[in-house]
């Protein structure tokens, strides 16, 4: 998770959207009816929280939970990969990855619980209720959707593999599109090279500039990346590589909301 971008979109129908997530043929096709975020614009990572955005900020990224912000771009977060504690009991147990020992196996850092995408059958069970979050995030007037955790299968024990994670996600991203909302791949440097193969629109990396993977995502995605740095150091790597390209904010890792003692936020 903390590891560690409008233009006018030509029209395509649904069918070829599906064949190329689906064959992995890399035909350059997109997806109907999406807009895209802008380019090298002010961004601001309101995940743990949402308040009014700051002057010169036109993309802003939410929870599921909250609204958008009005008049700018907004992306939905919500995690796809890993259950969260507080709805862990609700997901069914066999959804829930487990070991050769029967136990779930989780992320420590987070305390979520991985998601099983591990069979066809288990993608789409798990799928129907992720595709109900991006069923709310389009009536709430969100314009893309941040699926997180895309790289679980590296949490996972060898349990979950890469191409489990690109079926599932292409899974979400035609549902997605088909609400007429973008896609965003969070990190997860390693499958930008997937990206159409997976319905991929655009990249949210954390802290790309301290890890050296702007380059990776600006070169997939074509600039259209948001980053989040969490440092200092990262933040000033990031733009002195970045800064007239991509959108790139520094944030504190608990992405706390502005009067919190812990609150943190500056573009430069």
């Amino acid at each position: 998770m903390f590891r560690a971008a409008s233009i006018v979109v030509l029209a395509v129908t649904v069918s070829v959207l599906t064949g190329c997530a689906t064959t992995g043929k890399d035909d350059g096709a997109k997806p109907p009816a999406v807009r895209l975020p802008p380019r090298h614009a002010g961004f601001d990572y309101q995940i743990g929280g949402a308040y009014p955005p700051p002057s010169g900020v036109r993309v802003v990224s939410r929870d599921r939970s909250d609204s958008p912000a009005p008049g700018l771009y907004n992306i939905c977060y919500v995690n796809a990969f890993q259950a969260q504690p507080a709805e862990r009991a609700s997901w069914p147990r066999d959804l829930l990855l487990r070991n050769a020992r029967g136990e779930v196996v989780m992320d420590r850092d987070w305390n979520e619980a991985l998601l099983d995408i591990g069979t066809p059958a288990k993608r789409k069970r798990v799928a129907r209720r992720v595709d109900g979050w991006i069923d709310e995030c389009a009536r709430k007037g969100f314009d893309a959707v941040e699926p997180d955790n895309y790289d679980s299968y590296t949490r996972s024990d060898g349990l979950l593999s890469a191409s489990d994670a690109i079926a599932f996600i292409a899974l979400l991203s035609r549902h997605a599109h088909d609400r007429h909302l973008a896609v965003a791949q969070k990190n997860t440097s390693e499958l930008a090279g997937q990206r159409r193969r997976a319905g991929l629109d655009f990249a949210v990396a954390e802290e790309c500039g301290q890890y050296d993977e702007c380059g990776v995502y600006a070169k997939a995605f074509g600039d259209r990346v948001v980053d989040i740095e969490y440092t200092a150091a990262g933040l000033r790597k990031a733009l002195a590589g970045w800064g007239k390209r991509l959108s790139i904010v520094r944030r504190d890792r608990d992405v706390s909301t502005p009067g919190a003692s812990g609150y943190v936020r500056a573009v430069r």
